[in-house]
């Protein structure tokens, strides 16, 4: 029985579009292995390698880490995941980035989530949380009983940096400034495959159809197998 080719993802979309949950639903489901540039960077300077320490001194200074070190970083972890479909979260981010890629694996499929500026505005501003604890709530969909208030404690709430107004317009239109050009990069090779919507939950459905076109569920199939 042929053995079928491994399936090569990547998974963009902006800050606050539900990148998370769909990314933890294809694992769940499709069994990829998920590949977040984000965690591995943390994941790096936490444990001190030199590619580490060398990012971390560019994020100190308030500059983006260069394109050949992002690009050295992911593909070494890459080169252990040769035997497995894995989908890649964060990475490339510019065009060059794509390009180093290319050179060294061949990427299927390109899964864009389409979810309009303003919907992601209303939901990262909305969000506040109890720094002690850690309690996050939604003004839109879990607000607290009081206004500004933590339910338990009854203590202030506090709108993290990265969720004030001012803060995710700049995210906003930096990922649209530096993204734009990876989304026609991919679009113009036929592999870019697009998911428009303001709910995850209804995003998801379509994006699910589309990779059972390519992996089979194996979250049915473990449900469906005896304990």
């Amino acid at each position: 029985m042929a053995v079928p080719p491994l399936l090569r993802a990547v998974i963009v979309g902006p800050p606050g579009s539900g990148k998370g949950t769909v990314s933890a639903r294809i694992i769940k489901h499709f069994g990829m292995k998920h590949l977040s540039s984000g965690d591995l960077l943390r994941d790096n300077m936490q444990k001190r390698t030199e590619i580490g320490i060398l990012a971390k001194s560019y994020i100190d200074q308030g500059q983006l880490i260069p394109d050949d070190i992002m690009t050295r970083l992911v593909l070494t972890e890459l080169k252990g995941l040769d035997q497995y479909n894995w989908l890649l979260d964060g990475f490339p981010r510019t065009v060059a980035q794509a390009e180093a890629l290319d050179k060294e694996c061949k990427i299927d499929t390109v899964i864009d989530l389409n979810v309009p500026f303003e919907t992601i505005k209303c939901r990262l501003t909305a969000r506040w949380i109890h720094p002690t604890s850690g309690r996050v709530y939604n003004l839109e969909f879990n607000p607290p009983k009081v206004q500004g208030i933590d339910d338990i404690t009854g203590e202030p709430l506090v709108q993290r940096d990265d969720d004030k107004p001012e803060t995710v317009n700049k995210r906003l239109q930096a990922y649209d400034k530096q993204t734009k050009p990876v989304l026609e990069y991919y679009r113009a090779k036929g592999l870019l495959k697009s998911f428009s919507g303001t709910e995850t939950n209804k995003i998801w459905p379509h994006i699910y159809a589309f990779l059972q076109t390519k992996l089979p569920d194996i979250s049915q199939k473990d449900a469906a197998s005896p304990r």
